[in-house]
């Protein structure tokens, strides 16, 4: 069990946690994981970790098939600038190996964004906190939890 799950057990958050046989040759977690839970990948949502020119390191969650904008959760954050953190600081940050972050029951409690896209579905799946393991729950438990703000940090290809 992670700590990812023990939280959600631990505040009654209504959630189901969905497994796959992880391929470690897969070039995408967050797809591999739509494609082998047969969800559309809208539904399944990656975490980020995004440093500030501060040295702040901050969350982003959104739909696996899109792209960080980096220009829109600086905006958000109130932050001149943000950059793609190194693997092994959001590593040391969290607790959890990359592939497998979750934004539930991180190391540090860092300020969390989550997509907008998410409120347009009753449940997204999110890292459980290892690789092959998801967790669906409703977007507005995820907010509460992470104390998070619902935002609009997404890049989508046409």
């Amino acid at each position: 069990m992670t700590p990812a799950i023990l939280l959600l057990k631990q505040k009654c958050i209504a959630h189901r946690v969905h497994s796959y046989n992880h391929d470690s040759r897969s070039p995408s977690y967050g797809l591999e994981a739509a494609e082998k839970l047969g969800l559309a990948p809208e539904r399944v949502f990656k975490t980020l970790l995004v440093n500030t020119e501060a040295g702040e390191l901050l969350v982003a969650v959104l739909p696996v098939h899109a792209q960080l904008n980096l220009k829109a959760i600086a905006a958000c954050a109130g932050v001149k600038k943000t950059e793609m953190a190194d693997p092994r600081q959001a590593q040391r940050s969290t607790g959890y190996l990359v592939g497998g972050i979750s934004a539930l029951a991180q190391k540090k409690s860092l300020r969390t964004f989550l997509d907008c896209s998410a409120k347009k579905f009753a449940t997204l799946y999110i890292s459980a906190g290892r690789r092959g393991l998801e967790v669906e729950i409703a977007a507005d438990d995820l907010l509460l939890l992470t104390q998070g703000q619902c935002v609009d940090i997404a890049n989508f290809s046409e």
